[in-house]
């Protein structure tokens, strides 16, 4: 029995290795370097529509896609975005409803926590895309 689950544990770690390795997933770290990169100045407020996606890059910057070329880098006031529920969803309370400014939340559902933002940035959509591909491509064009 022993064997069994050490057999099993040893197969489960080896799977979780093997997963790690194909991804070719920038770190936290780099992404948020990456995204700040291709970011412009900060701005006071952004015209609020019901944004069409958005994307954790550690636990107090997110960027939020407005439209497929216009996307916004957020910086919230407290780590708050630990996703550990595994929740897909994010909401965001804007005070007039027109606008998003800092001073604005962002709700985490199921976990009861809202975060206020703190600074909102343009992001060049299209220079980001280019340079993300060009790091995800570098490691596989040293290895041939």
């Amino acid at each position: 029995m022993k064997s069994l689950i050490v057999s099993g544990l040893v197969s489960v770690l080896v799977a979780l290795g093997l997963a790690g390795c194909a991804g070719n997933r920038l770190s936290d770290t780099d992404r948020l370097a990456l995204y700040q990169a291709h970011a412009g100045a900060p701005v006071k407020q952004i015209r609020y529509m019901e944004p069409i996606g958005w994307d954790r890059i550690d636990d107090q910057h997110l960027v939020l896609q407005m439209r497929p070329q216009e996307s916004w880098l957020l910086r919230l006031m407290a780590p708050c975005l630990n996703t550990g529920s595994g929740s897909p969803f994010l909401g965001l309370s804007s005070f007039n409803g027109m606008t998003l400014t800092r001073f604005d939340k962002v709700v985490v559902p199921g976990g009861h926590i809202s975060c206020m933002i703190d600074e909102i940035r343009p992001l060049d959509v299209k220079a980001l895309r280019a340079a993300e591909t060009k790091l995800r491509e570098k490691p596989h064009a040293s290895g041939t």
